[in-house]
């Protein structure tokens, strides 16, 4: 058995020697080879050598006069293995070529893929030649940087890096990808995933969503995160006097659904479909219901009016034959709104932006429109008695 001898902390001026029956007659050997009075020996990771069973042949060992092990960023390869001696070292600060060993196994990469993307994420911040960060990250006996993650999902987050596509294999989930993603902070594949997830989420026939199968995403989503029910299918379901707050129901169904009683404060209807649903005496503080569609809906005694200043947004919103009766909606914006034959009577509107609305053949009977903007609104066979203020003409001229 043979092994190749440095001095600690080079690489150069080695000596191949033959071991022998003990570790006493090798430091012999290496203190005549070496002229060193070595006392210390070090495998090339940095490993002390005290027992001659621990040597392997061809091994490369470095012999110390006592200092602390010294690395180095070459590892010596014997030639009977030439093509593995191009590949251990490890990379320069300034090269592009990257080599990262993530959970055993080994990746290569260039250096502006790593920073292509999302630049606040850790893989830019830890190989960007202008950070100012010390990493000292650790790397293994081929000189790749040593990263404690799954290479399975790992893979397709560099593919995403290299190209800006999310293509995952059939056997690769995404959830885990996306734990992957998280780790390394890359956000905008962060919200592909998540909208991925969603997708594989909703049933094949797109058959509506339950109150049970929302009360189990409820509970199984931590507080601090945001439920996204974006574009899905709860037409006719039950989900009356539920907490439902914050909850993004973006372009979600929610046809003839009873939402009666529940609190849907600060959720997002942006473009969804809530034609003929019941949402009678629910809370609306601060909602989005952005061009979305309200036609014939009963919305009676809802509150709208957020004490700390916080204003529905109804822009835009199809409100066709609505039923508002008796609604707190001080401070909503419903501008451009149609609200064609609604019927508003007994509402709190204090402040109302209703400028460009279609207001004809509504019934205001009762209605609060203290300082509310008109301005432009289609009044054309409105109804205005016994209200509460008398209505300016300032407040509607253009």
């Amino acid at each position: 058995m043979r092994i190749t001898v440095f001095q600690n902390g080079t690489n150069s001026n080695g000596k191949v020697l033959a071991v022998g029956s003990c570790l006493e007659t090798l430091f012999a050997d290496i203190r005549r080879k070496l002229s060193l009075n070595v006392t210390i020996l070090y495998n090339h990771l940095g490993g002390e050598i005290d027992d001659i069973t621990l040597i392997r042949d061809d091994d490369v060992l470095y012999a110390s006069e006592g200092e602390p092990f010294t690395y180095i960023s070459r590892v010596y390869v014997p030639r009977s293995n030439i093509l593995e001696k191009e590949s251990n070292v490890v990379p320069r600060a300034g090269s592009d070529w990257i080599r990262i060993n993530i959970g055993g196994k080994l990746f290569t990469t260039t250096r502006s893929t790593l920073t292509r993307t999302d630049g606040d994420s850790m893989l830019a911040r830890m190989f960007s030649t202008d950070s100012d960060i010390e990493w000292n990250s650790k790397v293994d006996e081929t000189g790749a940087y040593l990263i404690d993650r799954s290479p399975l999902y790992f893979e397709p987050i560099l593919n995403y890096l290299r190209h800006g596509r999310l293509i995952l294999d059939k056997f690769v989930n995404p959830e885990g990808v996306l734990e992957e993603a998280k780790f390394f902070g890359l956000s905008s594949l962060i919200e592909n995933l998540e909208e991925l997830i969603e997708q594989e989420q909703l049933p094949d026939d797109n058959t509506p969503i339950t109150r049970r199968d929302l009360v189990l995403r409820l509970l199984s989503t931590p507080t601090n995160q945001e439920l996204r029910c974006q574009g899905m299918n709860f037409t006719g379901s039950n989900l009356s006097k539920l907490d439902l707050r914050y909850i993004n129901f973006k372009y979600a169904i929610l046809k003839n659904a009873n939402l009666s009683g529940a609190n849907l404060s600060f959720c997002n209807f942006e473009r969804a479909d809530l034609c003929k649903a019941t949402i009678d005496s629910a809370n609306l503080l601060g909602v989005k219901m952005l061009c979305a569609n309200l036609e014939g809906t009963s919305m009676r005694g809802c509150y709208f009016e957020d004490p700390a200043g916080s204003r529905a947004n109804m822009e835009g919103a199809h409100m066709k034959n609505v039923d508002l009766e008796g609604s707190h909606m001080a401070g909503v914006n419903l501008r451009v709104a149609t609200l064609k034959n609604a019927n508003l009577q007994n509402c709190d509107l204090r402040g109302a932006v209703l400028a460009g609305a279609d207001l004809e053949n509504c019934d205001l009977t009762g209605c609060d429109l203290q300082e509310a903007n008109l301005r432009g609104a289609n009044l054309k066979g409105a109804t205005f008695e016994l209200m509460l203020h008398p209505l300016h003409m300032a407040q509607a001229v253009r």
